[in-house]
């Protein structure tokens, strides 16, 4: 998960999650470590873009995926559009602001904002630092339901799996089915 916790949702309008960034995620040192030189460099750990665009795409899906009670597989289909002006290091909190531009059967289409907040900054506050336009489906109605020969997909939803459960609990968000 890339989302820590959903602040607020307002169902089939908006959602807004966190993702604190922390220098215990492995990936931060990987990306870019010390190198003994010649000329020495220290480690400017970063989280990659990528990791920023999937937290605007689970927050994204969760809005969709909330529209319809979880009932359908939602994937991300399209990336229209992203943009991103900074990295997010060790000790910021990113603020993912999601809007349903349209929300159906098929799936959903979702502008996205993020946020930064540095802590350390002089003064903290939240930085927009990027926006996004991406679109979902409910793969079990665009796939399956077309008749598309020896096309199967497992019983269970496998994008809202028991990760995602315990994110919507800590969200105080109902778990469908319980």
């Amino acid at each position: 998960m890339w989302i820590d916790r959903v602040v607020e949702l307002v169902p089939r309008v908006r959602l807004v999650a966190i993702k604190n960034v922390s220098l215990a995620e492995e990936h931060l040192h990987d990306h870019f470590p010390a190198h003994p030189g010649p000329p020495p460099r220290p480690a400017v750990p970063v989280m990659p873009a990528s990791l920023i665009i999937e937290g605007l795409a689970q927050s994204g899906g969760v809005l969709v995926g909330h529209a319809y009670d979880f009932r359908h597989k939602v994937i991300l289909a399209k990336i229209n559009r992203v943009e991103l002006s900074r990295e997010a290091t060790p000790g910021s909190t990113l603020r993912y602001t999601a809007h349903a531009e349209r929300l159906d059967e098929q799936g959903g289409a979702v502008r996205l904002g993020v946020e930064l907040l540095d802590h350390a900054g002089p003064d903290p506050a939240f930085e927009t630092i990027g926006s996004a336009e991406l679109m979902f489906s409910h793969l079990d109605q665009n796939m399956g339901a077309a008749g598309q020969a020896g096309v199967d997909f497992p019983a269970h939803n496998f994008v809202f799996g028991e990760q995602f459960k315990t994110l919507l609990r800590s969200s105080g968000i109902a778990v469908p089915g319980e």
